[in-house]
C-alpha cells in the first residue's frame, strides 16, 4: 500500500488517457469538459487505495474507480442545473457553457457509461459492484431531494440533516471504498467495515465543508467563503446555532436568513458572530472529530496489517485538519 499521492498520480494519468467516443460531439464534449476540470478526485483514489488495503493490485480497480468518478460528475452536472449554478471548480458549468438540454443528456450518458465500466469484471464481481452502485445512486438521489425539501422547511432537525448529508455525500465515499474491497475479493466483514469507514469519513468531510464555507481561508478554500450564508442554507452550523441561541439571537438569525442584500459582507460577519457566540462553530468542530473517530473505530474490525491501519488513520486525520 502506497501514499495517497501515488494513487492520485495513477488516477490523473488514467483520466488523461481515457478514450471516449467523438460523435455526437455535443454529447461527448461536455463529458470531456467536466472531467477535464479535475477536482480532488477523492472517490476514485479511495477505490484504488481500498483495493491495495486488501492486497490486490490497485490497477484492477481502475474501471470501478472510473465508474465512481463518472457517477459523481453526472450528479454535479444535474445539481448545477437544479441550483442554476454559473461556476463549477472556477469554470463555467456545463449547462452555462452549452445549454440545459445538453447538460441533462450528457449527465444521463455519464450515468450509463458508469454502469458500462463494471462490465469489465467477471460476472460475480460485476453483480456485486452493480448492486452496490444501484443502491448508492438511489440514495444520492434521495439525499438531493431531502436537500431540496429543506430549502422551504423551517423545522429541519439535526438527525434529518445528518441523514441528508449521509445520503447526498457520504454513501458514495463508502461505496467507493467498498468497491475496492469487492475487486480485491476480500471477506464480507472487511468490505462492510471499509464501507463504514468511508461513510463516517464522508459525513465528517461534509460537516468540515459546512464549517469551512463559513470559517475557511478564501485563499485555500477554493470557493467563496460565506456562500451557504448568502444562500440561506440550513447547514449543521445554522441548525446548531438555532438550537443553542437565546431568543434575541434566534430572532436575529432568522432575520439574517430571510434577507438577500446587495452586499453580503455585513450579513456574513453577523451570522458568523452568532455561530461563534452560540457555540455552534465549536459544536460543528466537535461533530467532525466524532465522525472521524467513529471511522477510525471501524479499522479495528478489519483484518489488515497495522501498517495499513496506520496509513488509513493518517489519511482520516489529515482530512479532519484540511483547509480546502
Amino acid at each position: 500500500m502506497q501514499a495517497i499521492s501515488h494513487y492520485q498520480e495513477i488516477v490523473k494519468a488514467h483520466f488523461k488517457s481515457l478514450a471516449l467516443k467523438n460523435e455526437p460531439k455535443n454529447l461527448y464534449e461536455p463529458i470531456r469538459y467536466i472531467l477535464s476540470l479535475g477536482g480532488k478526485r477523492l472517490r476514485p483514489v479511495l477505490t484504488l487505495m481500498a483495493t491495495e488495503v486488501f492486497d490486490a493490485d490497485c490497477k484492477k480497480a481502475l474501471s470501478a474507480a472510473t465508474a465512481v468518478e463518472f457517477f459523481h460528475n453526472f450528479s454535479l452536472i444535474h445539481d448545477d442545473i437544479m441550483d442554476d449554478a454559473p461556476l463549477r471548480r472556477g469554470n463555467e458549468t456545463v449547462h452555462e457553457k452549452w445549454d440545459i438540454n445538453t447538460g441533462i443528456l450528457s449527465g444521463d450518458a455519464m450515468l450509463i457509461l458508469a454502469y458500462q465500466y463494471f462490465e469489465e469484471y467477471e460476472p460475480q464481481i460485476f453483480r456485486e459492484l452493480a448492486k452496490l452502485f444501484s443502491k448508492t445512486a438511489l440514495e444520492v438521489c434521495e439525499g438531493q431531494q431531502y436537500d431540496i425539501d429543506f430549502e422551504t422547511r423551517e423545522n429541519v432537525t439535526i438527525p434529518e440533516y445528518l441523514k441528508m448529508i449521509e445520503f447526498k455525500t457520504a454513501v458514495l465515499v463508502g461505496a467507493a471504498m467498498k468497491m475496492g474491497a469487492i475487486v480485491a475479493e476480500t471477506s464480507q466483514k472487511n468490505a462492510d467495515s471499509i464501507y463504514d469507514f468511508g461513510l463516517n469519513l464522508g459525513i465528517a468531510f461534509q460537516l468540515q465543508d459546512d464549517y469551512l464555507d463559513a470559517f475557511g481561508n478564501p485563499e485555500t478554500f477554493g470557493k467563496q467563503v460565506g456562500g451557504d450564508i448568502i444562500e440561506n442554507k440550513k447547514t449543521y452550523l445554522y441548525l446548531k446555532a438555532m438550537e443553542f441561541a437565546s431568543a434575541s439571537e434566534k430572532e436575529q438569525l432568522l432575520h439574517l436568513f430571510s434577507i438577500q442584500p446587495n452586499d453580503n459582507t455585513d450579513k456574513i460577519n453577523s451570522v458568523k458572530e452568532i455561530f461563534n457566540q452560540t457555540g455552534a462553530s465549536a459544536a460543528t468542530q466537535k461533530a467532525i472529530e466524532q465522525y472521524t473517530f467513529k471511522a477510525l473505530a471501524t479499522l479495528e474490525k478489519m483484518n489488515i496489517g497495522t501498517d495499513k491501519k496506520a496509513i488509513l488513520k493518517t489519511f482520516a486525520e489529515n482530512l479532519m485538519k484540511r483547509n480546502v
